[in-house]
This record gives C-alpha cells, sequence and structure tokens, in this order.
C-alpha cells in the first residue's frame, strides 16, 4: 500500500530541486511511520539524506537555509551538533502552533548524513522499507541489521532487566514512602514499566526490542498493549496537564 504524502508535496518538491542544485546531496528518502505504517493526518515526515563523506556540516547548513529561505519556519529545533559525529538533524514546522493540533500542522524531521556503509543499510524489520525521493547512484539498501549482534544487545539488556528489578522496585516504593511523587512517576517509568515493555518487545518483535514505547500499539500483542496502557499513570487528564505544562514552559522562558 502507497503512503499518501500529498500533505508534504511542496517539500518533497523542494527537496527535489536541493538534489539538483547540490552535487553534495547524494540521496535521500522517507522513513517513519510513512515507511513503517501508522501514518496519518498528524503525522511529521521523516527524512533522511546521504551526502558526500565530509560534507554533512556544509550540506546541512545550505539546507536548512534554503529552507528558512523557502518555508520561512516558525519554529527551528536543531539538535547539537554533539548529538552525531557524522550527521546534523533539526526539526521544523511548515505550519505555525503544530502542537495545537488544529489543521494543517505539518512537521519535517531531517537528518543529514555523511555517505557511510552503516548509513546506507535499512533493516526494514526496524524502519520499513525506505521511500526513495532520489538516490542516482544506488546507495540506499535494504539489508537486515547483524543478528549476532542483535542477539548480543538482546541478551545484555534482558539481564540488565534481571539483575536490576530488586533494586529498581526499591528506588520506585522509596519515592512513594517519602511523598517524593515526581522523582516516584519518573523512577516507576523508567524501572517498572519500561524493562516490562521491553521484555515484552523481546518476545514479539525483537527487531524493534530497543524501540521502547514508540509504536507499542502496532509491535506487541494487543492484550499487552491495552496492559501497558492501564498501568500509566496520569492519563485521565493528560491533554490537560499538557497545556498547563507547556504553559508553564513559555511563563518560565518569558523570564
Amino acid at each position: 500500500m502507497t503512503t499518501d504524502l500529498s500533505r508534504y508535496a511542496d517539500f518533497l518538491a523542494f527537496l527535489d530541486e536541493q538534489h539538483a542544485a547540490d552535487t553534495d546531496l547524494r540521496a535521500a528518502w522517507v522513513g517513519g511511520s510513512a515507511a513503517t505504517g501508522g501514518y496519518d493526518e498528524w503525522s511529521d515526515l521523516d527524512v533522511e539524506v546521504l551526502c558526500t563523506p565530509g560534507t554533512h556540516g556544509a550540506v546541512y547548513e545550505r539546507l536548512l537555509a534554503a529552507v528558512r529561505e523557502r518555508f520561512d519556519p516558525s519554529d527551528v529545533w536543531q539538535l547539537p551538533t554533539s548529538t552525531y559525529p557524522d550527521a546534523r538533524q533539526c526539526f521544523f514546522t511548515l505550519d505555525p502552533t503544530p502542537g495545537a493540533f488544529v489543521p494543517p500542522a505539518r512537521l519535517v524531521d531531517i537528518v543529514v548524513w555523511d555517505t557511510t556503509d552503516e548509513h546506507r543499510h535499512k533493516d526494514v524489520r526496524r524502519h520499513g522499507s525506505p521511500i526513495v525521493r532520489f538516490d542516482p547512484d544506488g546507495l540506499v539498501v535494504e539489508r537486515h541489521d547483524d543478528e549476532d549482534e542483535r542477539q548480543r544487545a538482546i541478551r545484555e539488556t534482558v539481564e540488565q532487566v534481571r539483575t536490576q528489578r530488586p533494586f529498581g522496585e526499591w528506588l520506585v516504593n522509596r519515592a512513594i514512602a517519602r511523598g517524593q511523587l515526581p522523582e516516584a512517576v519518573s523512577l516507576y517509568l523508567r524501572f517498572a514499566l519500561q524493562p516490562a515493555v521491553y521484555l515484552v518487545r523481546v518476545r514479539d518483535c525483537p527487531a524493534r526490542h530497543n524501540f521502547g514505547l514508540r509504536y507499542l500499539h502496532t509491535d506487541i500483542d494487543p492484550a499487552d498493549a491495552a496492559r501497558v496502557d492501564a498501568l500509566l499513570p496520569g492519563v485521565e487528564r493528560l491533554r490537560e496537564l499538557s497545556a498547563e505544562c507547556f504553559a508553564w514552559q513559555d511563563e518560565l522562558l518569558r523570564g
């Protein structure tokens, strides 16, 4: 089934233009929910770009400058340069106030990678089939990740869950007993709920064992997904609480 990306047609056409204008832009594709499933009217557009090795910083700056000139985004969030040794990533809005969820609300997540063997290859079990926008040199290749390394990572983390379990329970219940509720909720998610989800993922979708709470309702048994929902704290007022917290952020940022 083909994903309808028409909401982002203007940006995709712009990306094609940048490829024609910048010889260091070697390949680009759409990933995220558009590739894995679950894409809907609220989805952002996840774009990955491969560029000439050693040029990712310059290509990123040129691309972002062109985005600002063409779309004049109201908001741009750039991840620190230290996030990746060979890439830059940012998020920007094509329409104002996407968090208000008033259509239209379009947001782009774009990462510019140096072309390496690691970044060229995509494991479709984890990321879906990339929707390639341009790739004249055939750089983007679908290939499973190394199975031995995956099994090693799973064994290591399962052992961590096993050995931290009594300590995690102590940390959560100590914070509860002390009345330190913010700490208790944070520790509950970290040491109680997320490790349980990890173990379910290992059982149901080992290729995406480390995806945490993302894509939960498409990856694990529906009964277990419903169980996770029931174990989430404070969801009854979550939309209301979200509005209050972001309003508080705005107040604090204004100083």
